[in-house]
């Protein structure tokens, strides 16, 4: 078997299946994310989102956290400042270390998108069973536990 021809085993055939649901449920937040201003582009939304998580990150772990190069990350967060959703700041305890926080202004605006991206996905799962939303649930838990815990098992 060739890199280019998917494998054949259930596993991959589950992969493909979930990876064809991710498509529609990150075309459901692109459209509440359209919906919910500022409008953000998927890069900026994950930094401050990113930010949100760990208030006073640095740029050095942003940038591993949103899987882009320091140069980037900082113009990235160029942006942001100047549309008043972030805040560079020197810590207090390396005043060379810049760490980063969200003004009021994009504390809010990721509020309102987090909000907007809930209610679209609970408006989905309205045409689902009970029974399969918890399975689900469940499902996803299991998988965000394995991606955080363990590398993606490279099967050949």
């Amino acid at each position: 078997m060739s890199r280019a021809e998917p494998p054949e085993d259930p596993l991959y055939e589950m992969a493909c299946g979930v990876a064809e649901a991710a498509g529609a449920l990150m075309d459901l937040w692109e459209r509440a994310a359209q919906s919910a201003p500022p409008r953000l582009s998927a890069l900026q939304l994950r930094a401050l989102v990113g930010v949100r998580g760990s208030p006073g990150i640095n740029l050095t772990r942003l940038s591993e956290e949103i899987a882009a190069t320091a140069p980037a990350t900082s113009r990235l967060c160029d942006r942001l400042e100047a549309a008043g959703l972030l805040r560079r700041d020197r810590a207090d305890s390396d005043r060379r270390e810049i760490v980063l926080t969200l003004t009021e202004h994009g504390r809010q605006a990721i509020d309102v998108l987090l909000v907007q991206r809930s209610r679209a996905i609970y408006e989905v799962l309205g045409h689902v069973p009970v029974e399969q939303c918890q399975e689900l649930l469940s499902g996803l838990r299991a998988f965000t536990r394995a991606a955080e815990t363990a590398p993606p098992d490279r099967r050949q």
